[in-house]
């Protein structure tokens, strides 16, 4: 089995396996309890806390465990959403922002918010122009992603931070596709807000965090919460919180991605040969694309039955973002960037990990030219 779907989740590290079972059986305790055994987990939650908030470069009062990168875009748009509101009911989202992101717009609009969906450029970065003008008066919170989950696009916080200087306006950042990748201590630090994942970065699944500066005033969504200082209800998840929080202390992310680089280098040179002009990727200049993300298209190719094919020779690939798999329409970041349906159809993406090698990029180079062409020998 070969494996490209790494923007989807990541197989769980081993250590990170121990850690999580060593403190299922030591640390069982509910970390509200007031009890010793309640106050041995509650220690190792905050010794966890801070560990996460040095390796990202935040206070760890900010920091708020959640059960992933969708429930936290979900309590972060809403809390400061409705914690702002008395300055106005505008939120502005980018186009193509995760489905948690849109949900979350899409419940506030059924409360009297208003939203403004910003477009893409063609080469998949926001478009900063239509961002300033949708900025009014009543606007309380932009949400855009810091790097695109479809084609890997890295969007320009700064820029984005810029616009918004002096006018009292909240940025909340999903870092989930970003975090493990890239060094984001830089952007974390210009941010009001921002989500990470563990199963994006080799931790448990069903983990993560979200951070909101403290300096925010913050109404949780849901009142009188027990947990996460009040922000979320539900015993956190004490073996998962550790095991995310060793897998993140094991990124190397510059390292990593010099090492990526090369592999994207690789296969885009393998595709030109195979397709020619016969293929387009999606993808932004250099200095803002992750390399780990290739979104294209075989033109003429359905993208699902590209996926079946390979799935059928053993190799995995992606037809987006996993939260919309199995739906036919066009890929929110296709149609933010304006893309007619027939390229939504036919859109596949590929992403690579750390177990990724040459050898198995040349497979799926492989594999795909011979889809592509119309061989149906495995």
């Amino acid at each position: 089995m070969l494996y490209f779907d790494y923007a989807s989740t990541t197989p769980v590290d081993p250590e990170c396996l121990r850690i999580y079972t060593k403190v299922s059986e030591d640390y069982w305790g509910n970390t509200s309890s007031l009890h010793d055994t309640g106050g041995k987990a509650k220690l190792l939650l905050e010794n966890c806390r801070t560990k996460l908030g040095t390796i990202l470069g935040v206070p760890p009062a900010g920091i708020h465990f959640t059960s992933g990168g969708t429930e936290g875009n979900h309590l972060a748009l809403l809390s400061l959403a409705f914690s702002y509101k008395e300055k106005g009911k505008h939120i502005i989202i980018g186009g193509a922002e995760h489905s948690s992101i849109h949900s979350a717009a899409q419940f506030l609009e059924g409360q009297g918010f208003s939203v403004s969906k910003i477009p893409f450029t063609s080469q998949g970065l926001v478009n900063l122009q239509a961002l300033q003008d949708a900025i009014t008066e009543h606007t309380t919170v932009v949400s855009i992603c810091h790097v695109n989950g479809e084609i890997g696009s890295i969007q320009p916080l700064h820029e984005i931070k810029g616009i918004l200087e002096g006018k009292d306006i909240l940025l909340h950042s999903d870092m989930v596709q970003s975090f493990g990748k890239l060094d984001i201590q830089e952007a974390a630090a210009i941010v009001d807000s921002f989500t990470i994942s563990s199963h994006k970065i080799y931790g448990p699944k069903g983990i993560g965090a979200v951070y909101i500066h403290p300096r925010s005033t913050l109404l949780p969504y849901m009142p009188q919460q027990t947990h996460e200082h009040g922000f979320r209800g539900g015993t956190v998840n004490l073996p998962a919180i550790a095991g995310f929080v060793s897998a993140a202390a094991k990124t190397e992310p510059v390292k990593e991605t010099q090492r990526v680089i090369g592999l994207r280098k690789h296969f885009l040179e393998l595709m030109d040969e195979a397709f020619g002009d016969n293929h387009t990727i999606y993808s932004a200049p250099d200095d803002n694309q992750l390399p780990h993300v290739v979104g294209l298209r075989i033109h003429g190719i359905e993208g699902q039955w590209a996926m079946l094919e390979c799935n059928r020779r053993g190799i995995h690939i992606s037809t987006g973002s996993a939260c919309q798999n199995g739906k036919q329409a066009t890929p929110k970041t296709l149609s933010a960037m304006g893309a007619e349906e027939r390229e939504g159809k036919e859109f596949i993406r590929i992403s690579f990990g750390k177990d990724t090698s040459h050898e198995q990029v040349e497979e799926l180079a492989s594999a795909l030219a011979k889809i592509g062409h119309g061989s149906y020998i495995s």
